[in-house]
């Protein structure tokens, strides 16, 4: 049983390594191309241009940004990342439920409650009007 424990660990390490080897790898293989001279290298003024959405910047600086687009991101990650952990509870729920009873169900109202406070907290506070 730990041989199967660690041995899915190990399955994890091996595509992390994949993970980093691969664009290292492809990063290292370009600098070599580039140092011998068979990748094109030429840069000019337009290649080094701002290109927004097919039209040239029309100011210097960055407008402000809305803060209200980040608040409602963050809001948004936050009940994102909700159902990324309902969803594994409810798949397993019948068989959980079997177990150990009401407490699956409690543990998971108090899970969803602390979020429904956070987010009626958010709402009182006007986080979440759009003036």
């Amino acid at each position: 049983m730990l041989d199967e424990y660690f041995k899915q660990y190990g399955i994890i390490a091996i595509f992390a390594a994949i993970a980093v080897a691969l664009p290292t790898a492809l990063m290292l293989i370009s600098w070599i191309l580039s140092l011998v001279k068979i990748r094109p290298n030429n840069p000019s003024e337009i290649k080094s241009s701002i290109y927004e959405c097919g039209f040239e910047t029309i100011t210097e600086r960055w407008n402000q940004f809305n803060f209200k687009y980040y608040s409602i991101a963050l809001l948004f990650v936050l009940f994102d990342v909700e159902v990324v952990f309902l969803f594994p509870w409810a798949v397993s729920f019948g068989m959980m439920s079997v177990e150990f009873g009401a407490f699956v169900m409690i543990e998971m109202l108090i899970f969803v409650g602390i979020l429904a406070l956070g987010w009626i907290y958010a709402w009182k506070k006007g986080s979440l009007e759009w003036s």
